[in-house]
C-alpha cells in the first residue's frame, strides 16, 4: 500500500504568483506544499562569494514539488548526495550543488488567513546540512498549529564564509558572511510573498538548532534582518560571537595559496570540486574554520558579546539545551560507555580547562548515577552549550525590553541501549512533531510522542503569542522548563553546576 501511495500521481496545488514568478506545488494531507522554491540566483562563477542576487524572473508556472539542491557539504565531493545519521535527508532531496538557494513551504491554505510563520534554519554548524532533512518536514507543525512553516537552504563552508575582502578588495567585503546574507534574502522573500501562501509577513518566528541556533543568534545583530522576524528560538546553539576579520583573512590566504588563485578571475574559473577540496586541507576543525565574519557592516558587532546587541532587543527569545548534548559527539569514541577515571579527567580538562575538577564534582553531585562516560559528557555539555545559553539568556534578560524563556530537555531516548540519554538534536523531531520520521533516533513506544506533544505545543504557542507558557527567565529566579514525560518548571536547575561555570 505504501508503495502504491508513493507512485500515485501528485495532486497539484493552485498556482501562486510570487515576486520571482508563478509557482505550483502539490497537495498533501490537507496542506499545500511547495518544495524547491528558488529565492536567489545561482551563486556561481563570478557570483561566487558575493552577496546573493535575485533570480531572473519567469512567466510560466515553475514546478515546486521536489526539494532543491542542498549546498555543497564540507568533506563531500560536489554532486554527492548528503548523508547524516543525525539529520538524514528526505528521500527526494537531490545531490548537493553550488546552485542551492531554495526554500520550502508548508501551508494549511492559500488564502488570506494571515497565519503565523515559522522559518527553520538547519543545523550542521556552518559546514553541512540542509532544509531538506527528513526530521525538518514542516507538515506536522503546519497541520497541528495552523501555521505556515518554511525551511531554507543557503551557502555553507568555504562557499558561504570565505572572507576575501582583505585580499580582493571591496567587491568581496561581504564574502565572509555571504551564507548569512542568503538567509536574509530568504527572509525578504518571506516578507514579499508569504501572504500569498496564507501567512502573515508581520508575524515571523525564526528557529534553529545547533548551527541553526547560531544563525538565529547572528540574525539578532544583523541590520539587514531587522523587521524580517518578530520572535526567535535558539535550540542547542547559542552564538555569542562571530569570527574576526583577522582570523578569517588568515584562513582565506591559506585557501588561496592551496588553490594557486591570486586573482578573482582565477578563483571564479576554478571548479567547485577544486575549491571544496582545497578548503578541507586548511589546518583546523572543519566545523569552525568557515564561519560568519564580523565585517562591520552586515554584522557590525558580536551578537551577544560583551552584551546583547540592542538591534533586536524588542524580539522575544526562547532558548535552551538538552541534558546530555555531548553524548552524540562522543559516541564514536572507542571507549564510549567504558571510560575510566583517567579518561574522564582527560576529557574534562579538554572541555573545561581549569574548572574541570570542580565541574566534574558538580556534575557527579547533580547526577549521582552517571558513569564516568556520562560525567565526561555532562562536563562538556555544561561548559559548552549550557554555559553559553545561560550567558546569552542573562544578557537578553538584562535588556529588559522583551522576555526570554529557558528550557532543558531531560527526557532520554532509549536508542543505543540508552547510552545517549538526552543527546544533541534529539529535540528536533519532538519540536517538529515528527516522531514517526525519526524512530531510529527517538525509539519505539509512546514516550517520544508524549514529549513531542508538549514541546511542539510550546513552540506553536510561542510562535502565535510570543509566550511558550511558563515564567520568563531572569538572573534572579532562572525559571526553566524541564521537558520530560511530565514537564515542570524549576527555578535555577543545576545550581551547583552553574555556580562553577560562573565562578
Amino acid at each position: 500500500m505504501a508503495d502504491d501511495l508513493a507512485l500515485a500521481p501528485l495532486t497539484h496545488s493552485d498556482v501562486v504568483a510570487t515576486s520571482n514568478g508563478p509557482v505550483r506545488g502539490y497537495v498533501e494531507e490537507r496542506l499545500d506544499v511547495f518544495k524547491g522554491l528558488r529565492y536567489g540566483a545561482p551563486p556561481t562563477g563570478a557570483a561566487r562569494f558575493k552577496p546573493p542576487s535575485y533570480p531572473a524572473p519567469w512567466t510560466e508556472p515553475a514546478e515546486a514539488t521536489a526539494y532543491g539542491a542542498p549546498a555543497i557539504q564540507s568533506g563531500l565531493a560536489p554532486g554527492e548526495r548528503r548523508t547524516s545519521p543525525g539529520d538524514p535527508p528526505a528521500p527526494d532531496e537531490p545531490a548537493s550543488s553550488e546552485d542551492c538557494l531554495f526554500l520550502n513551504v508548508w501551508t494549511p491554505g492559500l488564502d488570506s488567513k494571515a497565519r503565523p510563520v515559522m522559518v527553520w534554519l538547519h543545523g550542521g554548524g556552518f559546514a553541512n546540512g540542509s532544509g531538506g532533512a527528513a526530521m525538518y518536514d514542516g507538515g506536522a507543525l503546519a497541520r497541528k498549529g495552523d501555521v505556515v512553516t518554511v525551511t531554507v537552504n543557503h551557502r555553507l563552508n568555504v562557499f558561504g564564509y570565505l572572507h576575501l575582502g582583505e585580499v580582493f578588495g571591496p567587491d568581496y567585503a561581504q564574502s565572509g558572511i555571504a551564507g548569512m546574507l542568503d538567509i536574509v534574502q530568504a527572509l525578504e522573500w518571506v516578507l514579499d510573498n508569504i501572504a500569498a501562501f496564507g501567512g502573515d509577513p508581520g508575524d515571523v518566528t525564526i528557529f534553529g538548532e545547533s548551527g541553526g541556533g547560531w544563525k538565529v543568534s547572528l540574525l539578532m545583530a544583523m541590520p539587514g534582518a531587522r523587521g524580517l522576524f518578530h520572535k526567535a528560538v535558539i535550540q542547542s546553539g547559542p552564538g555569542l560571537t562571530g569570527k574576526t576579520i583577522a582570523a578569517a583573512d588568515k584562513i582565506a590566504r591559506q585557501v588561496l595559496k592551496e588553490l594557486g588563485a591570486d586573482t578573482p578571475a582565477k578563483l571564479a574559473a576554478l571548479s567547485t570540486e577544486a575549491i571544496s577540496h582545497a578548503s578541507v586541507k586548511v589546518p583546523g576543525e572543519p566545523m569552525r574554520l568557515f564561519t560568519p565574519v564580523v565585517d562591520g557592516v552586515a554584522l557590525p558587532r558580536d551578537p551577544f558579546e560583551p552584551d546583547a546587541s540592542p538591534l533586536n532587543a524588542d524580539v522575544p527569545l526562547l532558548i535552551g539545551t538538552n541534558k546530555d548534548e555531548s553524548t552524540l559527539f562522543m559516541l564514536g569514541h572507542p571507549k564510549f560507555g567504558n571510560f575510566d577515571e583517567a579518561d574522564l579527567e582527560k576529557h574534562a580538562k579538554s572541555s573545561a580547562g581549569d574548572k574541570a575538577h570542580a565541574l566534574t564534582a558538580a556534575i557527579r553531585a547533580a547526577y549521582p548515577d552517571y558513569s564516568p562516560t556520562h560525567v565526561a559528557s555532562g562536563v562538556a555539555t555544561a561548559a559548552g552549550m549550557w554555559a553559553g545559553s545561560i550567558k546569552l539568556a542573562e544578557r537578553k534578560a538584562a535588556q529588559a525590553a522583551a522576555p526570554v524563556w529557558m528550557y532543558l530537555l531531560t527526557w532520554e531516548t532509549p536508542v543505543a541501549k540508552g547510552r545517549l540519554r538526552s543527546p544533541h538534536a534529539i529535540e528536533i523531531p519532538l519540536v517538529f512533531d515528527n516522531v514517526e520520521k525519526a524512530r531510529n533516533f527517538v525509539g519505539r513506544g509512546d514516550e517520544p510522542q508524549v514529549v513531542a506533544d508538549q514541546m511542539s505545543t510550546a513552540w506553536l504557542a510561542f510562535a502565535k503569542t510570543g509566550d511558550p507558557g511558563w515564567p520568563a527567565y531572569d538572573a534572579k529566579t532562572r525559571a526553566t522548563m524541564l521537558f520530560g514525560l511530565e514537564s515542570r518548571v524549576v527555578n535555577d536547575p543545576l545550581p551547583g553546576v552553574r555556580a562553577v561555570l560562573q565562578s
